[in-house]
């Protein structure tokens, strides 16, 4: 049963996403995206990294921030270096907002495994996986 003063819609205004954290998320996204192709073309080793989603919290205090990364073999590697590198980042970042946020967010970065569970899922389907077809 809902208070008297809440409606059906309000009670999941706490799940929703504001046009500020949207905006916010989405210059992340752009920006991150931008230093990823610029030191993956740097680079001597042959790599991707694409910037899949951005989440940022209500108090705009936290980005967590979904990378993939190709090949698979180098995930491990290229993460510990963006985590080593995460003032680098948060700083770049600052320098790009600053005149449309008061807080820097804080970075947190995590593996998006999307599209290796989607390729999975499809073995399965086509019985090329575990998973016994009936």
């Amino acid at each position: 049963m809902l208070p008297k003063n809440q409606n059906k819609n309000t009670k999941f205004a706490a799940f929703m996403e504001s046009n500020r954290q949207r905006k916010v998320a989405q210059i992340i996204q752009e920006d991150m995206a931008e230093i990823f192709r610029k030191q993956a073309s740097e680079s001597k080793q042959s790599f991707l990294v694409s910037v899949s989603d951005v989440k940022v919290t209500a108090d705009l205090s936290i980005a967590k921030i979904y990378l993939s990364i190709f090949p698979a073999e180098l995930r491990q590697p290229i993460m510990k270096e963006i985590n080593t590198n995460n003032a680098f980042y948060r700083n770049y970042i600052g320098q790009k907002m600053s005149k449309q946020v008061r807080i820097i967010p804080q970075l947190a970065f995590y593996i998006d495994t999307t599209m290796d569970d989607v390729e999975r899922i499809e073995k399965e389907l086509k019985g090329e996986g575990d998973n016994p077809v009936l």
